[in-house]
C-alpha cells in the first residue's frame, strides 16, 4: 500500500513538473531573441511585446546586441582579425512598433582595419523608443572607458520609420588594447 501511495505522489510530482515546463515553454514562445555573429557582422531579431510593466523591453534588444558585438570584436581581435563597426552600413527595423508587438531586427557589419591599434573592441549605444536619445548623458557615463588620448567614436543618429532612434558608440577597450596606449 505504501508503494502505491509513493508511486501516486511521484506521479503527481511528475505531472506538476511537466505542467510547469509546458507553462514556461508557452511563455517563451511569446518572445524571441536571436543573435548570431560571424567574422563579418552580428545580426539578430527580437520579436515580442514592446513594453512589459511600462519598461521598453523591445528596446533592450539594443543592449543585448551591443554586448554581443563587443564580445565578437574582442574575440576577433584575439585571433589577429582586426575590425571595427561600419556605422554607415548598420541596418535597423522595428516593424509593428506602436502596436504593442514588435519585430526589431538589427544588422551590424564589421570592416577590416590594417592594424591592432586601428581596431575597436568595445561597443555600446544610446537610444530612444519614440524619444530622443540622451547622448550627452551617455557620453558622460562613458568618459572613463577610453584610454588616455583616445575618444569615443559615435555614429550619426539612426532612425527607423516607426520611431526608434539610436546612436552607436565604439572605442578601444583599455584592457584588450592596452598596447595601443
Amino acid at each position: 500500500m505504501k508503494t502505491i501511495f509513493y508511486t501516486f505522489l511521484f506521479g503527481l510530482f511528475q505531472l506538476n513538473c511537466v505542467a510547469q515546463k509546458n507553462k514556461n515553454t508557452t511563455h517563451k514562445t511569446k518572445t524571441l531573441q536571436e543573435i548570431e555573429c560571424t567574422d563579418n557582422d552580428c545580426s539578430g531579431t527580437y520579436a515580442g511585446p514592446e513594453f512589459i510593466d511600462q519598461q521598453d523591453i523591445a528596446h533592450q534588444f539594443s543592449n543585448a546586441m551591443s554586448a554581443a558585438v563587443g564580445d565578437q570584436l574582442k574575440e576577433l581581435y584575439s585571433k589577429n582579425k582586426y575590425k571595427k563597426v561600419s556605422f554607415s552600413a548598420i541596418q535597423m527595423s522595428t516593424k509593428g512598433m506602436g502596436s504593442g508587438q514588435v519585430v526589431y531586427t538589427l544588422f551590424i557589419p564589421f570592416i577590416s582595419v590594417n592594424s591592432k591599434c586601428e581596431a575597436y573592441t568595445s561597443f555600446d549605444h544610446v537610444g530612444g523608443w519614440n524619444h530622443k536619445p540622451s547622448l550627452n548623458t551617455r557620453k558622460k557615463e562613458l568618459e572613463h572607458v577610453t584610454m588616455k588620448g583616445h575618444h569615443l567614436e559615435i555614429s550619426s543618429i539612426q532612425k527607423t520609420p516607426e520611431g526608434l532612434q539610436e546612436y552607436w558608440i565604439q572605442w578601444k577597450n583599455k584592457n584588450t588594447q592596452s598596447a595601443c596606449n
